[in-house]
């Protein structure tokens, strides 16, 4: 039985996500300016706002962000007043990356301050797959709900990819990539991904923070494939920061640039968000690494072969 009194906000994507999974897409009442999965959700009072100019170039970007930081000031802003109005019962955040969102202490400071209401700070912070699903169960447990039937489908979706990818006995060695200028790895949950995905991850560790990257190191591993899934990029956005990163001197002496094996992805969508769409992102590396086993009708939506020639 779903709680009738759930008033819920969240200030993250993923956490947006998984409340819409656990079936409480309806008891939100507000969100965050990033947050546009379900669809539906776009409808809702947008509670917080960057403090920079998300558009430019990786270079730009990265520097306005390191600004904002070496000066102290936050990244993001939240609508103290909206927030009062919409009273919310919960208040979905994380404690991962203060890139990448609202941070915690910015949140339990907007809670402090509120009047009219007061609201069960949920934080996630997962850096793992199985850490994903554990976030998961605490929503549903913080909210009255069961998670059971969601997570199993989740992970027999999951098992299927890797059966399906694993049928190919070659395992192509892969590099991810999470930001162009400076070049960052992919770390995190993705080196799980690609693993299920039949592929051996060369950059990146399992659960830790996504590295820096130098272009000696990148050339040294030699990658097979080359996947690009910067954060908070879509398709168009990616291939634009590759095409920048292709005019590097050193990035036609790539493998996989020689062999043509470079894909962008939609990491916004998919790779930057812990929550249940990570089984897309699986599915999605899967198709790009073993497309003769492997085809559920991403391309073109969640990834395309970079085209050399743009």
């Amino acid at each position: 039985m779903i709680p009738t009194d759930l008033r819920l906000v969240s200030l993250i994507p993923s956490a947006t996500e998984i409340v819409a999974a656990l079936g409480l897409g309806d008891r939100l009442v507000g969100r965050s300016h990033e947050c546009d999965f379900p669809p539906h959700v776009e409808r809702l009072p947008v509670c917080t706002a960057a403090n920079l100019d998300p558009q430019g170039t990786s270079r730009e970007i990265h520097d306005r962000v390191t600004d904002l930081l070496q000066s102290a000031l936050s990244i993001y802003r939240v609508d103290l007043d909206l927030l009062e109005q919409l009273q919310p019962t919960h208040i979905l955040t994380q404690a991962q990356c203060d890139v990448c969102a609202v941070s915690l202490a910015e949140v339990e400071t907007a809670v402090g301050q509120l009047i009219q209401s007061s609201p069960q700070v949920i934080s996630l912070q997962p850096a793992a797959l199985a850490e994903v699903w554990q976030s998961m169960q605490q929503v549903a447990l913080a909210l009255g709900v069961d998670s059971t039937s969601v997570l199993t489908q989740l992970r027999h979706r999951l098992e299927t990819c890797r059966q399906r990818a694993h049928q190919n006995s070659q395992r192509p060695q892969v590099a991810c990539i999470e930001w162009t200028d400076p070049l960052m790895a992919a770390g995190n949950w993705v080196p799980e991904l690609v693993d299920c995905a039949g592929g051996e991850n060369l950059l990146g560790q399992r659960g830790e923070h996504s590295p820096w990257l130098e272009w000696d190191r990148l050339l040294a591993v030699a990658p097979e494939v080359l996947i690009f899934m910067p954060c908070g990029f879509d398709l168009v956005q990616t291939a634009e920061a590759v095409q920048e990163l292709a005019q590097n001197p050193q990035w036609r002496s790539l493998s996989a640039v020689q062999s043509g094996q470079i894909f962008v992805t939609d990491g916004n969508q998919y790779f930057n968000r812990p929550g249940p769409r990570l089984v897309d992102s699986v599915e999605i590396l899967a198709e790009i690494l073993h497309p003769q086993f492997c085809q559920w009708g991403y391309e073109g939506q969640g990834w395309n072969r970079w085209d050399s020639g743009r």
